[in-house]
């Protein structure tokens, strides 16, 4: 197919701003934050990206059912690279905030697509190793971007931070262009409605993540925009959300496991750099530890698609779940004792947990549902694990901050993990479908 690796090169880029930009941020906003002031706006710098590139996910997804992947695909780095423009030539707090929903938007709109493109550009088999491939820029990125960060604010200026993104978005439009996409889309009227009632009550359910006042009536309003938006949909000829995709038994219990799994335990891996500082490591060797995480989820997915065709989903979504489950148990003996290799190998067992899960559950939404749906499918998702992870994060970082004790905290935190972790176990004895290879080649 014409452009296929200039495309996978693109995606290869944009994965690599979207990666970075959060790492970068999480290490220079503190010097930000001094410089521009309003502190009490500190949290929603991230709440703001976080919110938009969520809800954003299903709707790009869908609008690549209706108009194409490589059009969807270039509006979103278009808009990433004008967000960070826009964030780098801030000059207060309150504008921060809202160039990084502009950046959000764009990267909401530009993450389902690694997932998406792959799907239509290879067989089930070879996915796993393009996973794999977008997993090694996801560790890449929290390699370099701390050490990035530091520099740009040491030797330069915080505004690079930002401004870097700029060179890396034009080179990925660039490699874009000469893909010649073999999905033809299925044109149909834009459910806009859908899509503001949509984004409105996911918006909604986030904002209790970074409020300290009211987070139940937030809850409350997004739950009952979420009910308006089916009752909505259940009228649309072109719905935003396929109703169909809910009948579905295993896509809908694949989508509840990864929400119980991401929920669960991948949001250890923003605290368990925190907890090798607070032992005495660099900034640059916490980072390496999670390195681990991106050596066990390479080694899972590489082979995953070839698994499928002999295993079938629901065995290996088992699986994974029950190294997920160990990581969790291994976990609950962190200790004032234990130090880089005790988190470094805790962190492969991630890594192999969620390389499997990931890259099944990825390629399951794609291959049970009819093509004009791959898309949303996918984009859901991604829209599952995102929105555990927001969850996991938040509760996870209570658990912390209520103890007086650090390492009580991360007990505490590993103990309630390891609890949805064995819920997330529970779900995927739901998961009925078994896959034969003819099945998959028909597919």
């Amino acid at each position: 197919m014409r452009g296929k690796y200039s495309v996978m090169a693109s995606i290869v880029m944009a994965m690599l701003v979207a990666s970075m930009d959060s790492t970068i941020v999480n290490t220079t906003m503190p010097v930000i934050a001094k410089e521009l002031g309003k502190l009490e706006l500190y949290a929603w710098t991230f709440a703001s990206y976080m919110i938009f590139s969520t809800v954003l996910a299903p709707v790009a997804g869908r609008l690549s059912d209706l108009f194409g992947r490589k059009r969807v695909f270039a509006v979103g780095i278009v808009l990433f690279m004008l967000g960070s423009v826009l964030c780098g030539s801030a000059k207060t707090m309150i504008m921060l905030v809202i160039y990084r929903a502009v950046q959000g938007i764009g990267a909401g709109v530009m993450n389902p697509f690694p997932v998406i493109i792959a799907g239509d550009l290879f067989s089930v088999e070879k996915r796993g190793k393009i996973q794999a491939l977008f997993t090694a820029m996801w560790g890449l990125s929290a390699v370099i971007a701390p050490l990035l960060g530091s520099a740009f604010v040491e030797y330069w200026n915080w505004r690079y931070v930002f401004y870097v993104n700029v060179p890396i978005c034009l080179l990925s439009l660039l490699l874009l262009m000469p893909y010649k996409e073999r999905y033809e889309p299925k044109r149909a009227k834009v459910d806009y409605g859908g899509a503001v009632i949509f984004t409105a009550g996911i918006s909604l359910l986030l904002v209790p993540t970074v409020v300290d006042k009211g987070a139940l009536w937030y809850a409350f309003g997004g739950v009952v925009l979420l009910v308006a938006f089916y009752l909505f949909e259940k009228r649309q000829t072109s719905q935003l959300v396929p109703l169909s995709l809910l009948r579905n038994r295993q896509v809908a219990w694949m989508n509840v496991n990864s929400l119980l799994a991401y929920g669960g335990l991948f949001g250890a891996s923003s605290y368990l750099p925190m907890f090798l500082q607070q032992q005495g490591y660099s900034l640059f060797m916490s980072g390496v530890a999670m390195l681990g995480m991106s050596i066990g989820w390479m080694a899972c997915s590489v082979p995953a698609g070839r698994w499928i065709g002999k295993y079938g989903y629901r065995k290996l979504i088992v699986i994974g779940d029950i190294l997920l489950v160990v990581s969790g148990v291994w976990f609950m003996f962190l200790s004032d004792s234990t130090g880089f290799w005790f988190v470094f190998s805790g962190s492969i067992l991630f890594g192999l947990a969620f390389g499997m899960l990931s890259t099944v559950s990825v390629i399951g939404s794609q291959q049970l549902v009819s093509a004009t749906d791959k898309g949303i499918s996918a984009s859901l998702q991604m829209f599952s694990r995102n929105i555990g992870t927001a969850a996991g994060v938040t509760i996870m970082g209570a658990f912390l901050t209520r103890e007086i004790a650090p390492l009580n905290g991360f007990r505490d935190m590993f103990i309630y993990g390891l609890i949805i972790s064995l819920f997330a176990l529970l779900s995927s004895l739901f998961i009925r479908e078994r896959v034969s290879e003819s099945a998959l080649s028909k597919a």
